[in-house]
């Protein structure tokens, strides 16, 4: 399929400043992607031949959200979102798109940052790479805390959307991955910090006090669409002061607020059981690139058992539509 629209692409400079570690990822993998997340001319090489027409990018993880020092945030963030706009988007405005990196230690200047990077620098919304340490690596907060709100209806008058992309776990929270140090990232540990990230947006009535705010995660939803119902099921016997002021059952939020790529999962019945608890409009084809190989998850997707009516949405369809391309 031609004209794909992709929206979990990373990419970082060369002067943004090592943070967190990697011992469990095999050190001639992880060479090149870091060689990968800086350079464009093999991106593009590699979008021409899998059918991406246009690559929405957004700074790697930890991101701006890792570094601890409020001051050095506000002023990183800055300085990357000039320079995606600068090294990628001007140079090559009809293939790249950017979300925002943002200072979520202080929401006030996340805000400002937001709305100069989408007014100014036409950027299409934000990436926000879970909780933001604050003042140590041990202490976060987190999206759903009232600090923040000020942040999200800045982001509702703006009408984009925000990107939730994982993070490992707070190393003070790892003692059950001891000894399995490979599930702390991208196999698993993102995806449960992730999910249980998104429930408590849903649980803390974020969206019945901002009903147009869209939020986007990928991994079709860290598993969300599976294990959702189950949450919803058992809540009804929980004591309503343990989860939350939401006013809407869970699962009405992830059909209504959030859209989920495909970021880094090519397995259909992964696909089709999502497209039957969201629906095919809510769903984005993504690659997480350059994690993940674009030829890969394309070659799956191009060919993989859904109607080319479904096809056409998740591919680009919904992605346009989202974004107003």
């Amino acid at each position: 399929m031609k004209g794909k629209i992709v929206l979990e692409e990373h990419w970082e400079s060369p002067d943004f400043p090592a943070m967190g570690s990697h011992d469990f990822t095999d050190p001639d993998y992880f060479a090149k992607v870091q060689e990968r997340l800086q350079e464009y001319e093999k991106r593009i090489e590699d979008m021409d031949k899998n059918g991406i027409r246009t690559s929405i990018l957004s700074l790697t993880q930890p991101g701006i959200e890792g570094i601890c020092d409020k001051k050095q945030a506000i002023e990183l963030a800055r300085r990357m979102n000039d320079h995606v706009s600068q090294y990628f988007l001007a140079k090559h405005p009809d293939r790249f798109k950017a979300f925002a990196a943002l200072p979520m230690q202080d929401p006030e200047a996340a805000a400002k940052e937001l709305k100069r990077a989408v007014e100014e620098l036409g950027f299409v919304g934000a990436l926000i790479n879970g909780y933001s340490n604050i003042g140590d690596e041990n202490t976060a907060q987190y999206l759903d805390e009232p600090r923040v709100w000020p942040f999200w209806e800045e982001v509702e008058k703006l009408g984009v959307p925000v990107y939730l992309h994982p993070r490992i776990p707070l190393p003070n929270q790892q003692r059950m991955y001891q000894g399995y140090e490979g599930l702390l990232g991208s196999a698993w540990g993102f995806g449960i910090e992730t999910a249980t990230h998104a429930l408590r947006l849903m649980l803390s009535g974020l969206f019945d006090q901002y009903p147009d705010l869209t939020i986007i995660l990928g991994h079709l939803g860290e598993g969300l669409p599976f294990t959702l119902p189950r949450v919803e099921h058992r809540l009804r016997h929980q004591r309503p002061e343990t989860h939350g002021k939401h006013k809407q059952p869970v699962t009405e939020y992830l059909r209504r607020n959030f859209y989920l790529t495909t970021s880094g999962v090519f397995r259909t019945q992964a696909l089709i059981d999502t497209m039957l608890e969201v629906g095919s409009d809510r769903i984005l084809f993504s690659v997480d690139y350059p994690y993940e190989s674009m030829e890969e998850i394309s070659s799956w997707f191009d060919q993989c058992p859904i109607s080319e009516t479904d096809r056409q949405k998740i591919g680009y369809k919904n992605a346009a539509r989202l974004f107003n391309f």
